[in-house]
């Protein structure tokens, strides 16, 4: 399964993006390439989170968004990580209501899902499942904890960062991804899961 700190590798490579975004908004293509590397694999499972098998096809619309508009983005490599994320989910919500469907969460790439493995119960679950667990379990999480954990762990945004991404508060953002998580730990059998606290996922990083 992962190999932990997928959110940290995210936000180490932030000055880097934010860097590379600043040279792409002056018509450096590379440097928007570079962006675009850093950023997709994140953003493509969560797409895939909630479209499931559409979910490269959204994402291309949302990155043509993302390049159309680049110009308007004002903000660090996190905050272009959020807006990423933000326009990727429009676009799926987009295609969901298209298809008359309700967004569902849905099987990960197994190329993409690595969860993270700080201390907490919740992490030590994670790591303890397989690709297989993982598919399986995450797809089985009701809607808004599902995308809280895709958000927090797979994308690597803080509390307020996908709050924004969601239109909700940041602390039922971290309340949803805890009990993700609480439930994925329970199902996997991992002991004193009730006696972790919520700041687990604090709103900061």
């Amino acid at each position: 399964m992962g190999h932990g700190g997928e959110p940290r590798r995210a936000q180490a490579h932030d000055g880097e993006l934010g860097a590379a975004v600043a040279r792409a908004q002056k018509g450096d293509e590379a440097a928007f390439a570079a962006a675009y590397r850093l950023v997709q694999p994140g953003l493509l499972a969560y797409v895939r989170g909630l479209v499931g098998d559409d979910a490269e096809d959204v994402t291309s619309d949302a990155w043509l968004e993302i390049a159309r508009d680049l110009g308007r983005f004002k903000g660090d490599g996190a905050g272009f990580r959020g807006w990423t994320a933000t326009i990727a989910r429009h676009r799926a919500l987009d295609h969901l209501r298209r298809q008359r469907v309700r967004p569902r969460p849905s099987a990960l790439e197994q190329d993409v899902l690595e969860l993270p493995g700080p201390q907490s119960t919740h992490d030590q679950a994670m790591e303890a499942m397989s690709t297989e667990q993982a598919l399986a379990l995450v797809g089985g999480l009701p809607r808004d904890q599902a995308e809280a954990v895709l958000l927090r762990v797979v994308v690597g945004l803080d509390g307020p960062a996908a709050a924004r991404v969601l239109g909700k508060r940041p602390g039922a953002v971290r309340t949803a991804a805890y009990r993700g998580l609480k439930r994925l730990a329970k199902q996997l059998g991992v002991e004193s899961v009730t006696d972790e606290a919520p700041r687990t996922l604090g709103e900061s990083t």
